[in-house]
């Protein structure tokens, strides 16, 4: 009888363990996102008219790709691989930027720096909302232009 409840006591507390371990190595940043218009600001802006964010697990980090139209109605399309370990790593599409590196503040806070020909042009922190159904993206930096760029752009999860 106690080696009975002791084998249970234990396969119990082994697949609590893995299911925590799990909860915690998935990444709350993976997934599809939609901008959300009404409730981002764009600093200076125009705003896009549209984007949609595809997050991806990539060995160890992250595969990201967003799409939309700009404010004039031409497409975006910005890709990069990155790890959270804080080496710059090349971006395609963006005119503001061509490298980012990532540093990962906790289960649901990102850090960004975004270069440009090596050239820091702005950092952002992200962050996943608790019931991970909100992504905001705070970002402080210049674009291209050398415009100071003060944003604040909320999605949601799809």
């Amino acid at each position: 009888m106690r080696n009975r409840l002791f084998l249970t006591s234990t396969v119990v507390l082994v697949a609590v363990l893995a299911f925590t371990i799990i909860a915690w190595g998935a990444d709350s940043n993976v997934g599809t996102w939609k901008l959300n218009l009404d409730k981002s600001k764009y600093s200076p802006g125009p705003a896009p008219k549209s984007a949609t964010l595809t997050i991806e697990a990539h060995d160890g980090g992250i595969k990201y790709t967003s799409h939309g139209e700009n404010a004039q109605g031409a497409p975006i399309h910005v890709e990069f691989t990155a790890k959270y370990d804080g080496q710059d790593n090349p971006v395609t599409g963006s005119p503001d930027f061509n490298s980012i590196a990532l540093k990962r503040i906790d289960a649901d806070t990102i850090e960004a720096t975004i270069k440009k020909d090596g050239m820091v042009m702005g950092t952002s922190r992200t962050v996943i909302s608790h019931d991970g159904k909100t992504r905001t993206l705070t970002s402080k930096g210049k674009n291209a232009a050398g415009q100071d760029v003060n944003n604040v752009v909320v999605y949601d999860k799809q």
